[in-house]
């Protein structure tokens, strides 16, 4: 973390979040099935967790499979849920071995028991490391965790544990995936899209975005560093004026 912040004069964010866009196109430039970008964009995902703790980041969010992803073909959901059941396994003992401690944002009612296993206990597992805060967003959609939010909420309020009165942003935002973290400094979405595609919505308020032109599987410590760098030219206000 000093050798960034110092030899190179980066002003690193504690928190990044990476929309991971390319997986079927990288597939299809070399003629190969789609969830073989898929599973080269889980080899990619490891190294930049390990990227992320050498360049000192204090969370890394990364986006691997949306509410909305459940449309795509059978085969390719199916690809996806077997490189997942791997990654997961894999991910409970490199979160040992990297002190990061896990968190999967997102629904689980949709997915495969054994995969909700693996998840308690990778999240059980590491919940007491104190590195990298990792954050994977699974079966995740801003918009049905705002809902999910509102019917804690609502709940709560029925309950009479809490009153309309004493509603604020603070607290809405304690009954989100993410209440543990603090908002993203910076959102990076691979691939060129400029889209925010369901992801984070309420915490992107104020976050920088950066479009890098590089397919998520030829992601690597080079372009996180780019993105760094460029998120250092920006002059964040979050709605004030810079004074003179």
């Amino acid at each position: 973390m000093d050798f960034y912040n110092e030899k190179l004069g980066l002003n690193v964010p504690e928190h990044i979040a990476i929309i991971l866009d390319g997986n079927g196109r990288w597939a299809k430039k070399r003629l190969l099935p789609r969830n073989a970008g898929h599973l080269q964009g889980s080899r990619v995902l490891e190294r930049i967790c390990d990227d992320a703790i050498e360049i000192g980041l204090k969370y890394l969010t990364v986006y691997v499979f949306s509410t909305e992803n459940w449309k795509r073909s059978e085969s390719e959901v199916q690809g996806l849920m077997k490189i997942l059941r791997n990654y997961l396994k894999t991910c409970i003992k490199r979160a040992r071995e990297k002190n990061m401690k896990v968190v999967i944002l997102g629904k689980q009612d949709m997915l495969d028991e054994d995969i909700i296993r693996s998840i308690n206990e990778l999240e059980e597992s590491s919940k007491n490391n104190t590195g990298l805060v990792f954050q994977i967003a699974l079966n995740y959609g801003a918009r049905d965790e705002m809902v999910r939010a509102m019917r804690k909420m609502t709940k709560d309020m029925i309950d009479k544990e809490i009153a309309p009165e004493m509603i604020t942003e603070d607290m809405f935002a304690s009954y989100l995936d993410t209440a543990d973290a603090p908002d993203p400094d910076l959102i990076i979405r691979t691939s060129g899209e400029k889209r925010i595609s369901n992801f984070l919505l309420w915490q992107c308020a104020y976050s920088e975005f950066d479009f890098p032109e590089v397919l998520w599987p030829d992601f690597n410590k080079k372009r996180l560093i780019e993105a760094v760098e460029r998120y250092n030219k920006r002059d964040r206000r979050f709605g004030g004026v810079k004074e003179e």
